[in-house]
């Protein structure tokens, strides 16, 4: 698809692998590439699950340093690292990360992006920004105290330390820990179980990651509506009349 970031579409699962070796650095044009990819995979309902991969060697070791003197008169991080961000995280597939080697700074906010992580052993997380004096600009501020916890995200933000695979797990920063050539496979594995899930995992998905934040009473509201939109679908039909006849869990969806 584009110069940095390969985009396969196979079985209804999409593969984002970045390739901008030797570090997979967070580069312009990988931001931009990344941003294609969402555009290109939002509303496409057939696809159904989403893996982001570096490689078997490193998922992405950072913003591209020598690029940043060039990002204005305050040197902060560009608004489009945040937007394709963004849209990686806001996409209506199942997106799971899977982690070879280094995942720090804007690689570790990209990880975050993703529902899941499935984390090789020799994975290593970390947003080390501090050490430059700098801060995470990328979604890390707002995207790890989300899913680890406040406290300790502040801990490994203030001081930038490196975190492996077995902390990451223990911590809830991975999902799963693989030998790292199963990662990418693991990934894939767990992509092909969600792409046999029916339509309103997306739905799911929209009610959770857009109520999380909000009042109880809005939250619902959300998930009102999503759960509307859930049996509207093609999937809510054959579900329903496979569990009248047949019982639960039996049922071949669609995806629509």
């Amino acid at each position: 698809m584009g110069e940095f970031v390969e985009l396969e579409i196979s079985e209804r699962i999409a593969t984002l692998r970045l390739n901008r070796p030797p570090m997979n650095a967070i580069s312009a044009g990988v931001v931009q590439d990344l941003g294609e990819a969402a555009e290109q995979l939002s509303g496409n309902e057939d696809v159904a699950a989403v893996v982001i991969w570096g490689g078997p060697k490193i998922f992405a070791a950072g913003a591209d340093i020598k690029e940043m003197p060039s990002r204005g008169k305050d040197g902060g991080p560009p608004k489009s690292i945040s937007q394709a961000f963004t849209a990686v995280a806001e996409l209506a597939q199942i997106t799971i990360s899977a982690v070879n080697g280094y995942a720090l700074g804007g690689g570790c906010e990209l990880a975050l992006c993703t529902d899941f992580r499935i984390a090789g052993d020799d994975a290593v997380f970390g947003q080390p920004e501090v050490l430059l004096g700098i801060i995470p600009g990328a979604g890390g501020t707002q995207r790890l105290p989300r899913i680890i916890g406040i406290t300790k995200a502040k801990e490994l933000m203030y001081t930038g330390r490196r975190v492996p695979a077995s902390e990451a797990l223990e911590i809830g920063l991975a999902d799963e820990i693989c030998p790292a050539e199963e990662a990418y496979p693991r990934a894939l594995e767990l992509a092909k179980t969600y792409a046999k899930g029916p339509a309103s995992l997306r739905n799911i998905k929209r009610a959770t990651d857009q109520g999380f934040d909000l009042p109880m009473h809005e939250a619902l509201a959300i998930e009102a509506a999503e759960s509307n939109a859930s049996f509207k679908t093609q999937d809510a039909k054959i579900g329903i009349a496979s569990f009248i006849e047949n019982g639960p869990g039996k049922a071949n969806f669609t995806g629509r």
